[in-house]
């Protein structure tokens, strides 16, 4: 806790994204497989590398693709000072617009220097092809000065063609929650729930907002609120996934908590995936006050509490 009195904790992210090239992008990929860069023949004549799927003028589709060389000038440039992980170097390095030979159109990349005095635009550079490629963009490991002659590259295969890629995504920041989210974490450390009403449309929002979406004011009533409500609406989980912790079939519901006038996500358990409904009664599970912090996991699950289901009418305008 930061002595203002908000929460931080920090959050990773991680994923990796996969996708379909496409006829251009899986020829340009292919291409970098095989040690060889393409661009993209544009209707007024031009060659983009990499190549659009789509030509900025006409709007269709970019069929044609010509090899070109794998030398150019920097056009512009900018210092990395400190690399972060996943960077093409470890060691400080430039990102620039390398014009390639033959090319229109420049690439973005990093250029291998020692220092930002040995980097200036109109610099000549070449590609450092990576000792094993597979059809993407590291395939090209960086530039580097085209002084000399180049280093003999590893003998190109042709190999499979490439039709997809996938991406590894990794994001790790430090989240700060706002005064009134700090005060809703709080609140689940001491086993309460707690939500924020608007001045002048009287709406309870939990979890809190600052603000009013409706009208724009701050939530400035602070309200405690019951840990049982309606379900609104949910979904079935059938299908395992990555870091899955429940094994499926499972249920993701929003839950409207009495006297709230926004549902939030949790889990449902302790049923049958098959017998939840919309309008079910629910309640939370708390988990052994050993293992509260100051978290929404608190909060094991929601679970019927067997009452009758709520009328429609009380619950149609949250969903």
């Amino acid at each position: 806790m930061s002595e203002l009195g908000t929460l931080h904790a920090p959050l990773k992210v991680e994923f990796d994204y996969t996708r379909s090239l496409g006829p251009t992008l899986s020829g340009f990929m292919t291409g970098l497989k095989r040690r060889q860069v393409l661009g993209g023949v544009l209707s007024d004549g031009s060659v983009a590398v990499p190549p659009p799927e789509d030509d900025p003028h006409t709007l269709d589709p970019v069929t044609e693709l010509v090899p070109r060389s794998d030398e150019g000038a920097l056009q512009s440039w900018a210092w990395v000072p400190e690399p972060v992980p996943g960077q093409p170097l470890d060691r400080p390095f430039a990102f620039a617009h390398v014009l390639l030979d033959g090319a229109d159109r420049p690439l973005l990349h990093a250029v291998a220097v020692d220092s930002p005095d040995q980097i200036e635009t109109g610099l000549r550079v070449r590609v450092r092809w990576a000792e094993e490629t597979v059809g993407a963009i590291t395939d090209i490991r960086w530039f580097e000065q085209a002084d000399g002659e180049p280093e003999s590259k590893p003998e190109a295969t042709d190999g499979d063609e490439v039709t997809g890629i996938i991406s590894p995504v990794n994001l790790a920041y430090d989240f700060a929650a706002s005064p009134e989210e700090s005060a809703f974490f709080r609140g689940l450390a001491e086993g309460r729930i707690l939500g924020q009403r608007c001045p002048v449309c009287h709406k309870v929002y939990v979890p809190p907002r600052g603000a009013c979406p409706v009208d724009g004011v701050p939530t400035t009533d602070e309200v405690e609120l019951p840990d049982h409500g309606t379900v609104t609406t949910f979904c079935i989980v059938n299908v395992p996934f990555m870091g899955q912790k429940i094994e499926p079939p499972y249920v993701s519901a929003y839950v409207l908590l009495d006297g709230a006038d926004i549902a939030f996500l949790h889990l449902i358990l302790g049923v049958d995936a098959a017998e939840v409904r919309m309008g079910m009664r629910v309640k939370a599970v708390w988990k052994p006050r050993d293992e509260w912090g100051t978290t929404i996991e608190n909060i094991s699950h929601f679970e019927p509490t067997g009452e009758p289901d709520a009328d429609y009418e009380s619950y149609k305008v949250h969903l």
